[in-house]
């Protein structure tokens, strides 16, 4: 996004969501984690289930903006743009996946991640944007939403929204294999796994929806208005869905999709009006450091920690890590277990912050 052509509302938003997310992914012991700070077990959407939606809306709305000097057309150069960007997040995700260990073993390696998510969302919701007319993409987004619950409907198990029983399980087997996918859940099942990305194209393209919007508004006050009543039915219609196909974030069903681009758009409009409406952006000064940087501020916050867990101390016969050492020598005797916890969240995202305000400082953007 050129300079002059920058929201402030957008950097804001952006950088609150990294700020977030970072939070989430690194408290000081997942023992001692609070309720809103974790995520929905499996049916169910908490704050921390908002994070990824909200970025890759986001993404959707920055995209309206970059693709502005391609005439939002798909040519030779906005092609070749959107095909590097896919490729270097997707190539990004992988690097920070065998961080520090180079020479593992790759049969056990998985494949899928949240920045692979984040780069085939963008490149097919990108191309998709790019050839349909835009008064057709409500039209595509309802198929593939309708289509993806048809698929898990029909195609799965006798519970086809269980962990265990769900489609999209079934295809990542199939294409992937076992032994690449995420084991978090107890079983072989990647969250950010392929078939489960094609609804969050969908996050993609409503985000790019949003952008029109704010860009083309006539005054901010209506941009405003219809960010809201839209927000407002799109998460009504998530609620609504929610009853037939419920809100899954590791499975990304469609009401997931709604309910979440819905929160999203009406948090968009209430930071924009305050922000490019009546012009306080000083509140939002922390965040848009964060937010000229964000996929560079979530990879280097994703090595910082993994850096943590791989350096050893001597600490009785096993030893501990930093990232261990950290947490129970300087963040618990300060706030105990629970806050303890938080507060070295909040210690690592600072240190990320600290970087990224270096970069702000110097009007360095790295562009992926």
């Amino acid at each position: 996004m050129a300079k002059k052509d920058r929201l402030g509302s957008l950097d804001i938003f952006r950088g609150l969501t990294v700020a977030f997310m970072i939070i989430v992914n690194s408290p000081g012991s997942w023992n001692y984690v609070y309720a809103p700070l974790r995520h929905a077990k499996w049916h169910g959407c908490t704050p921390t289930d908002l994070v990824f939606p909200f970025f890759l809306f986001i993404v959707g709305v920055s995209m309206w903006f970059s693709m502005k000097k391609y005439g939002h057309e798909l040519n030779t150069d906005s092609f070749l743009r959107i095909l590097r960007r896919t490729a270097s997040i997707f190539a990004l995700g992988l690097l920070l996946a065998v961080f520090p260990y180079f020479g593992r073993d790759y049969s056990t390696f998985r494949i899928m991640g949240v920045l692979q998510r984040i780069a085939l969302a963008y490149g097919i919701g990108a191309l998709i944007c790019m050839t349909i007319r835009r008064d057709y993409l409500w039209i595509v987004t309802t198929v593939i939403l309708l289509s993806y619950w048809g698929l898990l409907s029909f195609s799965g198990g006798p519970e086809p929204y269980s962990l265990e029983g769900n489609f999209a399980l079934k295809v990542d087997l199939a294409l992937l294999g076992k032994n690449h996918l995420y084991t978090g859940f107890g079983i072989p099942f990647d969250p950010e796994g392929l078939l489960s990305t094609l609804p969050s194209i969908c996050t993609i393209i409503i985000g790019y929806y949003a952008g029109e919007l704010v860009s083309k508004g006539s005054t901010g006050g209506k941009a405003v208005i219809k960010l809201i009543v839209i927000g407002a039915a799109l998460t009504g219609l998530g609620l609504l869905w929610n009853e037939f196909f419920p809100i899954n974030k590791p499975l990304w069903t469609s009401s997931y999709v709604l309910y979440t681009s819905g929160i999203a758009m009406a948090t968009l409009a209430l930071i924009y009006l305050i922000s490019d409406v009546f012009k306080f952006q000083k509140w939002g000064g922390f965040f848009r450091v964060f937010g000229t940087n964000a996929l560079f501020s979530y990879f280097l916050a994703g090595i910082w920690i993994k850096i943590l867990l791989s350096v050893k101390l001597p600490s009785g016969d096993a030893g501990i890590t930093l990232y261990s050492w950290f947490y129970e020598k300087i963040c618990v005797p300060v706030a105990g277990n629970m806050t303890g916890s938080l507060l070295f969240a909040i210690i690592q995202m600072i240190i990320i912050w600290s970087v990224a305000l270096i970069l702000f400082r110097k009007k360095v953007m790295i562009r992926l």
